[in-house]
């Protein structure tokens, strides 16, 4: 069972990536994403590896592919593949990433906690200010692809919404994106993410329980996050019904 659910979450995930960009280009083992408006941003122009490949000629693969970017992506969603190429990756210059795919096996809240589905409007501010504080030393230009990215998101999956807590004066405080895929019954949550001046007031905890209720309103029995292996986020999922079923692997080089 497990098996079958990361192979529907890899599968996802790739069709999310595709979806999102504004052009793709198939490569040996999968295929390079592109937007132009975000060249700022790697997970928006990047190499996605989702079948066998040559682990020998990855490297020159995405060379090729990304040699007009400042820097590379590569996202290996299959634990075997990403294995076999991280030796030749890594000797190319490349820097490892594991990532853990958590599927939520908890029960799901009863009702809807105090967050709400915001839009982008509202996002912008808070966003901005959550990179700048991540970023300090980057270009304005930067934090803005970073922040409007978003706007891309909504092509990614059949229905994507943008979760958020407010706080007393209608601030948004924390958010997160949801994607969901009725037809397939499927759901991710990703990129949850808190203002520092609102860290340990619960406004998380709503973010990801609202989500939860309105993926399983809508039909998704297989709800799902990614989140760093080696960070702390992960036990705070796990506190909240989410077990590690699988890993996916991001290689980077600047």
């Amino acid at each position: 069972m497990t098996r079958t659910h990361l192979s529907r979450i890899n599968g996802f995930m790739a069709d999310f990536a595709r979806r999102q960009a504004t052009r793709t280009v198939a490569l040996p083992g999968g295929f390079a994403a592109y937007d132009d408006d975000f060249a700022h941003s790697r997970a928006n122009n990047q190499v996605v590896i989702d079948s066998a490949v040559d682990p020998e000629a990855l490297p020159a693969i995405v060379e090729e592919a990304l040699g007009h970017l400042p820097h590379r992506l590569v996202s290996v969603l299959d634990e075997g593949t990403a294995r076999a190429c991280a030796g030749p990756l890594v000797r190319a210059g490349y820097t490892h990433s594991a990532y853990l795919v958590m599927l939520h096996t908890g029960p799901v809240p009863a009702t809807r906690a105090a967050a709400e589905e915001v839009g982008l409007a509202a996002l912008r501010g808070p966003l901005t200010v959550r990179w700048r504080g991540i970023l300090p030393d980057v270009e304005d230009e930067v934090v803005r692809h970073l922040v409007d990215r978003r706007e891309a998101r909504l092509r990614g999956a059949d229905d994507v919404r943008f979760i958020g807590s407010r706080t007393a004066g209608g601030e948004v405080a924390s958010w997160a994106d949801l994607y969901l895929d009725p037809g397939a019954g499927l759901a991710q949550i990703e990129d949850l993410m808190t203002a520092e001046a609102h860290f340990r007031r619960g406004h998380a905890d709503a973010v990801v329980a609202t989500a939860l209720r309105l993926a399983a309103d809508a039909g998704c029995d297989t709800r799902f996050l990614t989140a760093d292996a080696t960070d702390w986020p992960r036990h705070w999922y796990e506190r909240r019904g989410f077990r590690v079923i699988g890993h996916s692997h991001v290689f980077e080089r600047a």
